[in-house]
């Protein structure tokens, strides 16, 4: 929790003063935004693009713990996981609102924290902050951003477009959030046991930073774009690779086979999970977190990006009466389930 010997109450300032002095350094970047914080709506001029809109709601006790979230990071992840939802739409995102629910226990400068994230999260994937929110909270901290991109007509992806025989491919790799997660959560326990242990997370910063503060592949899309790529269909990974490939697959009417010796596990995610006695593929398949990119192409494009480091094709596409199933290291054929994150069972 936000520690300070400053504490500014927020009453100081009314919700007004709040929203202009958390605000006041954000400027406009895109083109697309005609006007930003400071009326009563946003005004944007789409251009002839289509437009992209996305919504993520962030809970204090259910999607973060503030025992181990630094709020800056909190504020950069929370746009984070909202620009990914863009991009799996093979689109750029432009601007973003921002609206919190504050419990009486957060100071200015707690907030200015979160801020500070957001603006470092905007300025890196060239965001506007255009407008949002603030109330007072009875339940902790609450945090809901909506994004607004952009994309050509003919160039935004869904996720029913999946054809037989296409590749499935990931970008980056899987499990690495999960496990920085587990690695977090472990570290609490033994504090509150005895807060005269520091935690320990020496060598594990690879997975600590992909549970606190992870990238939007806008990357991905970008490179795609150069290839001449066009996904056929395409979701982002935040509940899971199973969850994932299940949604590809019902909405397209297909079924996805995937090799276990494929999917893509950073040396230091498969070790961590040896050691908490995990099974590194379980925790690709079912973690969640990773906000990369899962993707189906035409076999047509593989040599287009067989020799890009950053994705891997992890499987195919077959008809919807072949299901969905992972072949597994020795052979054996294994269904698919989804056994990820469920907003709902916390």
């Amino acid at each position: 929790m936000f520690e300070n010997k400053e504490r500014t109450d927020i009453n100081e300032l009314g919700e007004f003063g709040l929203i202009k002095h958390l605000t006041t350094n954000f400027k406009i970047k895109n083109d697309y935004s005609v006007k930003g914080v400071g009326d009563d709506a946003a005004v944007l001029d789409a251009k002839g693009k289509q437009i992209l809109i996305s919504t993520d709601l962030l809970l204090e006790g259910i999607h973060f713990d503030l025992a181990y979230v630094p709020l800056m990071h909190l504020g950069y992840k929370a746009v984070q996981v909202n620009l990914s939802d863009i991009y799996a739409m093979n689109g750029k995102a432009s601007q973003i609102t921002v609206s919190l629910g504050l419990s009486s226990k957060f100071p200015l400068e707690a907030v200015e924290e979160i801020y500070k994230g957001i603006e470092l999260a905007c300025n890196k994937y060239n965001i506007d902050l255009i407008g949002g929110d603030t109330s007072s909270s009875k339940q902790g901290l609450v945090i809901s951003i909506t994004s607004i991109g952009y994309a050509d007509a003919d160039k935004v992806v869904y996720r029913n477009g999946a054809q037989e025989h296409d590749l499935l491919c990931v970008s980056g790799d899987l499990g690495g959030a999960y496990l920085g997660l587990q690695i977090l959560e472990r570290e609490k326990l033994i504090y509150l046991e005895n807060p005269q242990i520091q935690p320990d997370l020496e060598g594990k910063d690879y997975i600590i930073e992909r549970q606190l503060k992870p990238e939007a592949r806008m990357d991905i899309v970008a490179l795609l774009d150069e290839m001449n790529i066009k996904p056929t269909s395409m979701i982002d990974v935040s509940d899971g690779l199973a969850s994932e490939i299940l949604h590809l697959a019902e909405q397209s009417d297909k079924g996805i086979t995937i090799y276990e010796e494929k999917i893509p596990l950073d040396p230091m995610t498969y070790e961590t999970a040896r050691e908490l006695g995990l099974d590194p593929t379980v925790c690709a398949l079912s973690g969640g977190e990773d906000y990369e990119l899962l993707f189906t192409i035409s076999q047509d494009d593989y040599k287009k990006l067989k020799h890009d480091v950053d994705i891997t094709v992890i499987g195919h596409v077959t008809d919807k009466n072949s299901g969905c199933k992972m072949v597994s290291k020795s052979e054996k054929v294994h269904e698919l389930k989804a056994q990820g994150w469920n907003a709902f069972n916390k």
